[in-house]
């Protein structure tokens, strides 16, 4: 076991602290920061921000005395060494148990076999070697645990001069713990009056100087700022540059700030324009898949917008790439799926001036169409109820109710049992929310089948509009095909 010696605590002392000469000469910082150059000339020092006072190293000195203390501690050790006799006090009480539960299973053999040799006698036969098998196996058992029992006596004997070499170390550590402190203690304590009587002198030898050379301080401070002033005189001092240099910097500022009021001015006057101009017109209503939005007048002197120039356009949110929306060239614009997360913007061009509105943010998805369409997707064949509003641009007459089939391979109208158009997905196919229309826009679309076939249905909600156009695609997408409207997919992400 490895012990810690005394003469090893007195080096570590004796490293820590430097021993301080009687004759040392302590740095004050009551005299003036001078000193004197060539030609006995007054130069200004800078202070040493290194110098230490006297009161703060030795508060240094007795806050490392304290940490020495706590270094020579020994108490690591001695826990170590309460561990290990906790260990080895847990293993004797295991061996306990063991050594009881070993009788148990002797007194259970003995009656096992009293038992078979009490049946022995009242059998004959198969019975009786059956019986007598037995106790040979009780007898075997009875061996074993014979056995097994000298080993866990050599294991309890092992465990107790264990447990005795641990408990004697803790007892050897605890003393030497309690030896190494009060030695530690001792000489903390002879620091602790030899920084007290420095203190003292140091005290002393600051009052001795104070008294002494207060006069002496007052006459040489008088001396130096006379010597400064007579420098001055002869010598331009660097605070005359720095004014000279702060006299140009301050007209360059005014002269900065002159042409900076210029353009503040032009840049208030064409802002005023752009706001009588911007505040024409505004975008109303919810910037949300399955609402509409709608251009309004906010200004009596906004001119009518059939006399204007509409065009509808989408905006990537990451790109900030503007795509044309072929045919969005109404007030009134509903957007559609492939618009969510983008940005949408109108431009309206009257009598040669250009206004451009903006949606506040990209457009946010419906709240649960997800789920639905996820819904939707398993059954093969989905049906939505539609009225035929217009067909190959032209006018339906007809309000009655037709069934469109979105299946994965294809779709199909259906009036009753006759069905009207069955195409499946193809290149010249189209589909898209109607571009215009009013305010039944959000709940109808547009549907090319084939070219020079074309309707405009409406369905029941814009829930179903949204899911029916989704289902589309999303099954057009599994042919290789991209379903998107007149602009084409090219300026559609994958969806």
């Amino acid at each position: 076991m490895t012990r810690v010696s005394r003469e090893f605590g007195n080096t570590m002392q004796k490293e820590a602290v430097s021993a301080v000469s009687a004759d040392v000469i302590f740095a004050s910082s009551r005299f003036p920061n001078y000193k004197i150059g060539a030609n006995n000339q007054i130069v200004d020092a800078k202070e040493d921000p290194k110098v230490l006072t006297m009161k703060e190293v030795v508060a240094r000195e007795t806050a490392l005395l304290l940490e020495q203390q706590k270094r020579l501690s020994v108490r690591d050790l001695a826990s170590k060494f309460e561990k290990g006799l906790a260990a080895a006090a847990k293993l004797s009480e295991e061996a306990r148990l063991r050594e009881a539960a070993s009788l148990e299973k002797h007194v259970l053999l003995k009656k096992l076999r009293d038992a078979l040799e009490s049946l022995k006698g009242r059998v004959a036969g198969r019975n009786k070697d059956d019986v007598e098998e037995a106790i040979a196996m009780v007898e075997a058992l009875a061996v074993q645990l014979t056995q097994r029992e000298g080993e866990l006596l050599q294991e309890k004997t092992e465990v107790k001069k264990l447990a005795n070499f641990l408990k004697q170390a803790s007892e050897d550590a605890k003393k030497l713990v309690d030896e190494e402190r009060a030695h530690a203690r001792a000489e903390i304590e002879s620091a602790r009056a030899a920084v007290q009587r420095v203190e003292e002198a140091v005290q002393e030898q600051e009052q001795i100087s104070r008294a002494s050379g207060k006069q002496d301080l007052e006459e040489l401070m008088k001396e130096v700022q006379e010597a400064r002033r007579i420098k001055m005189l002869h010598q331009p001092s660097k605070v005359m540059d720095m004014e000279h240099e702060l006299h140009a910097l301050r007209i360059q500022l005014a002269e900065k700030s002159k042409h900076s009021l210029l353009l503040q001015k032009e840049l208030a006057r064409s802002k005023r324009m752009e706001k009588t101009i911007s505040h024409i017109y505004e975008l109303g209503g919810t910037e949300t898949l399955g609402s509409y939005l709608r251009i309004k007048p906010c200004s009596d002197i906004a001119p009518e917008l059939s006399e204007c120039s509409i065009q509808w356009y989408r905006i990537s949110s990451e790109t900030s790439k503007k795509v044309l929306i072929l045919g969005a060239s109404k007030s009134v614009y509903a957007p559609e799926p492939f618009d969510v997360g983008r940005i949408l913007q109108v431009e309206i061009i009257y009598d040669g001036q250009l206004i451009v509105l903006t949606t506040a943010g990209a457009i946010d998805p419906a709240a649960g169409l997800g789920n639905y369409v996820e819904a939707l997707v398993r059954k093969h064949d989905i049906e939505f109820n539609v009225v035929v509003s217009q067909m190959n641009g032209a006018d339906h007459p007809s309000e009655s109710i037709h069934v469109l089939h979105v299946g994965k391979m294809r779709m199909k109208l259906c009036k009753g049992k006759t069905t009207i158009v069955k195409e499946y997905y193809s290149s010249s196919m189209q589909l898209c929310g109607v571009r215009g229309g009013g305010n039944a826009a959000a709940q109808a679309l547009f549907w090319q089948a084939k070219k020079g076939f074309s309707v405009v249905l409406a369905f029941e909600s814009e829930r179903e509009r949204n899911a029916a156009i989704m289902l589309a695609r999303r099954f057009a997408f599994d042919c290789n095909i991209m379903l998107a409207g007149p602009d084409g997919g090219s300026s559609i992400g994958t969806k």
